[in-house]
């Protein structure tokens, strides 16, 4: 078992910049697949962002490729998510994911890849 709590979230104007930070606790953080989701109002949840054991790997969502980060720090059991250049349409509140222990690393995922749920963190671009 992996518990998350997710951090940064907030009100940001469109253009703005976020980070936002995962901290886990309960297992050998390296040993997961981790990623970012979030969902908006009336909609589904999507996946926005992964990235493998060690780092060296990500996949971004069309929705992130080239405005958000993701990165991870494994000696302090953190993932981050940077996002630059906000739009309204980012508005949701996105969760910190921790993959089921064994899945392959074969984007694209989906959330029933995911076992462990951080509580989430709003975020709110204003116009």
């Amino acid at each position: 078992q992996v518990q998350l709590l997710e951090s940064g979230g907030g009100l940001v104007q469109a253009g703005g910049y976020l980070k936002l930070s995962c901290t886990a606790s309960g297992r050998t953080f390296s040993d997961y697949i981790m990623a970012w989701f979030r969902q908006a109002p009336g909609k589904e949840r999507e996946l926005v962002t992964a990235i493998n054991w060690s780092g060296r790997s990500a996949y971004y969502a069309d929705s992130a490729k080239g405005r958000f980060t993701i990165s991870r720090d494994n000696a302090r059991n953190e993932l981050y998510l940077e996002m630059n250049s906000l739009v309204p349409e980012d508005t949701a509140v996105y969760y910190c994911a921790a993959a089921t222990y064994g899945t392959n690393y074969y984007p694209p995922f989906a959330s029933s890849d995911f076992g462990s749920w951080g509580q989430g963190t709003q975020v709110t671009v204003s116009s």
